[in-house]
């Protein structure tokens, strides 16, 4: 019964910004590091950010840093993406997963094969 469920994602010019959520149930949120990734058409699905589980650390792939922000709050069980200065290669689906595994320099969490489960995915379009 575990489910996560991301909403938030919408229309957006470039430039503009989007906040994405995702609502976490069934699991113990706070022993699970949490991530962002997204799959544009025809492409592979991507990191894009990851947090451990007390919210200390993150960790972001180059092509965002500086203008996505992933943060959680354990209370809500709820993870966020923050995400300014939208472009147009921005455009996805972007999903939440879920991993047990610990964070830590040496493994940041990157991989889809790192995650236990995932969420259904919010589509996020970014116009020119």
């Amino acid at each position: 019964q575990v489910q996560l469920v991301e909403s938030g994602g919408g229309l957006v010019q470039a430039g503009g910004s989007l906040r994405l959520s995702c609502a976490a149930s069934g699991l113990a949120f706070s022993s699970y590091a949490m991530g962002w990734f997204r799959q544009a058409p025809g492409k592979e699905r991507e990191f894009v950010a990851t947090i451990n589980r007390s919210g200390a650390r993150t960790f972001y792939a180059d092509f965002v840093k500086g203008r996505f922000t992933i943060s959680r709050d354990n209370a809500k069980n709820t993870v966020y993406l923050q995400m300014n200065s939208l472009k147009p290669e921005d455009t996805a689906i972007y999903y939440c997963g879920a991993s047990s595994r610990y964070y830590s320099t040496s493994n940041r969490i990157t991989g889809t094969d790192d995650y236990d489960y995932w969420g259904q995915g919010t589509q996020v379009t970014v116009s020119s």
